[in-house]
C-alpha cells in the first residue's frame, strides 16, 4: 500500500478500481470452484450417488471440480457470476483503498507524527476499517455473485436484472444482505491482519532481489495466505447463508441445509460435517487468494505510480 500522502483521491480510486478489475478476471474460475465446494454440505466419506443427492454433483478436489464444471456446463461455467463479481471487485477495491488511505490520514491528524501508532497497528486499524466499509457497501453484489456461481444448467436467474427484481420481490431489501454478519465478522480481522502483515514485510522484501519478481506481490501473497486461513470458516458460513431463501433447493447443490444465524450455522456444520466441514474449499481459496492479492497489490502500485508520474501528486487534494 502506498503511503497515505501519495496520490490524489482520484488517482487512488482509479488505481484501486483497475487493480480489482484485472484481479477478478484472472481468478474467476477458482472463485467459482471455491463457492461450489463451500456449498457442498454432504460428507464425502459417506456412500453417495448423484441420484441419492437429488441430482447434486459430487465435487472432489480443485482440478476434478474444474473438469466437472467444464464437462457439464462448458468453459463459460467457470465465469458464472462474473458480471456482478467484476462490479463488486472494482467497487470494493476502489472503496477499500480510499478508506484505507483516509483512515491512516485521519490517525495522523488525530495523533500527529510524534504520537502515531506503530506501523503494524496503524495498518491493522486502516485495513479493518477499509474492509468493513467496502464489504457493507458492495455486499448485494457479493450475494449476487454467489448465487450466479452456485447455479448449474438449470438456471435460477437468467440475468442480473431478473435476479435483482426477484430477490427484491420475494425476499425484500434484507434478502440482498443475507450473511452480512459473518461477512463483517470475517472482513475486519481479515483485512486488518492482511494490511498489518503486508506493510510489515513489504519494504524488507522490496530490498531483496527476488527471482520471481516484485516484493509487493510477494508481500501480498504472504499476507493473504495467513489472513485467509484464519477467518475461512466465517467465509464458508457467509456463502451458505447467502443462498438461503425461496431458491435454496434450485442451485447446483439441491440439498443445501437451512442455515439461520452465524453461531447456529457454525454449530450445525460442526454437528453434521465436523471441523473439516468449516474448511471446505480452503485449498482452492488459498490458491485463489494468493495470486489475486499479488495481482491486486502489484497492479495498484504500478497504476498509481503511473498516474502520479503523468498527472502529478496534488498535495492539496491528497490532504483533503
Amino acid at each position: 500500500m502506498a503511503p497515505p500522502s501519495q496520490g490524489s483521491r482520484l488517482q487512488v480510486v482509479t488505481a484501486g478500481a483497475t487493480a480489482g478489475l484485472i484481479s477478478r478476471f484472472v481468478i474467476a474460475p477458482l472463485d467459482v470452484v471455491k463457492i461450489r465446494l463451500q456449498l457442498q454440505s454432504h460428507s464425502l466419506s459417506d456412500p453417495l450417488s448423484h441420484e441419492s443427492l437429488g441430482g447434486s454433483p459430487i465435487y472432489k478436489g480443485t482440478v476434478r471440480t474444474l473438469r466437472h464444471i467444464v464437462k457439464h456446463e462448458g468453459i463459460t461455467g467457470l465465469w458464472k457470476g462474473n458480471l456482478p463479481a467484476e462490479m463488486m471487485y472494482v467497487s470494493y477495491a476502489a472503496i477499500q483503498f480510499t478508506a484505507y488511505r483516509s483512515t491512516t490520514m485521519l490517525l495522523h491528524r488525530l495523533f500527529g507524527e510524534e504520537n502515531r501508532f506503530p506501523q503494524a497497528a496503524e495498518s491493522f486499524i486502516g485495513g479493518a476499517a477499509a474492509g468493513a466499509m467496502a464489504t457493507a457497501t458492495t455486499y448485494p453484489l457479493d450475494l449476487l455473485r454467489t448465487r450466479f456461481a452456485a447455479q448449474g444448467n438449470d438456471r435460477v436467474y437468467t440475468s442480473l436484472r431478473q435476479a435483482i427484481g426477484e430477490i427484491h420481490r420475494d425476499e425484500g431489501i434484507k434478502g440482498f444482505f443475507r450473511g452480512l454478519s459473518p461477512g463483517l465478522a470475517q472482513i475486519v480481522p481479515l483485512m486488518g491482519i492482511f494490511f498489518a502483515i503486508y506493510e510489515t514485510v513489504r519494504q524488507p522484501l522490496g530490498r531483496l532481489d527476488l527471482p520471481w519478481g516484485s516484493g509487493d506481490a510477494t508481500a501480498g501473497m504472504l499476507a493473504s495466505i495467513v489472513a485467509k486461513t484464519g477467518v475461512f470458516p466465517l467465509d464458508l458460513v457467509r456463502k451458505r447463508i447467502q443462498v438461503q431463501g425461496p431458491t435454496r433447493s434450485r442451485y447446483v447443490h439441491r440439498n443445501i441445509p437451512e442455515y439461520v444465524g452465524t453461531i447456529r450455522s457454525i454449530r450445525q456444520i460442526l454437528k453434521r460435517e465436523k471441523v473439516r466441514g468449516l474448511y471446505r474449499g480452503l485449498t482452492v481459496s488459498l490458491m485463489k487468494a494468493a495470486p489475486a492479492s499479488a495481482v491486486t497489490m502489484w497492479t495498484y502500485e504500478r497504476v498509481l505510480n503511473l498516474l502520479i508520474s503523468y498527472g502529478g501528486d496534488d498535495s492539496v487534494e491528497s490532504a483533503a
